[in-house]
């Protein structure tokens, strides 16, 4: 049991998945950081300053029905972000790993099945005693050379 577990975690799927995990949770500090701190403020300024950033209340002059434009957008920035840095540290290396073991991996020619090769061998019997009848021999079979 334990010997199957070991070739599943080391198969390589939940390796690049655990990577995956470790390096967007990294990653997503300093992204949220970057979009809270920088581009948050950036969009706001559109916004007006009365309502605290780009954004519409459902009711006018009820500030908890604010709609926040600015931390959506900020959210999908933050997201696209993240899932690039994961792509392009994580994904397209291993891939290229991937690539590299394939193409060293020499595939030996796997055998033809058996029926495969009964009918390779009486296509050869075939030919060879075409090439005897052309030749002017008699067929070699179980009624001898008279041909009955």
């Amino acid at each position: 049991m334990l010997r199957g577990f070991r070739d599943f975690v080391l198969r390589g799927n939940v390796i690049d998945l655990a990577v995956a995990v470790v390096v967007g949770a990294a990653f997503g500090a300093v992204v949220t950081a970057l979009t809270e701190r920088v581009l948050q403020p950036l969009v706001n300024a559109v916004g007006s300053p009365r309502t605290g950033g780009l954004g519409f209340e459902v009711r006018a002059g009820v500030p908890s029905t604010f709609v926040d434009l600015g931390a959506v957008i900020t959210a999908a920035v933050n997201f696209v972000l993240v899932a690039a840095v994961v792509y392009v540290a994580v994904v397209t290396p291993m891939n290229r790993l991937l690539a590299l073991r394939k193409r060293d991996e020499v595939e030996e020619p796997a055998s033809p099945p058996e029926d495969v090769q009964v009918l390779q061998e009486i296509r050869e019997l075939l030919r060879r005693q075409v090439a005897l009848q052309e030749a002017g021999a008699p067929p070699a079979g179980p009624g001898g050379g008279a041909g009955a």
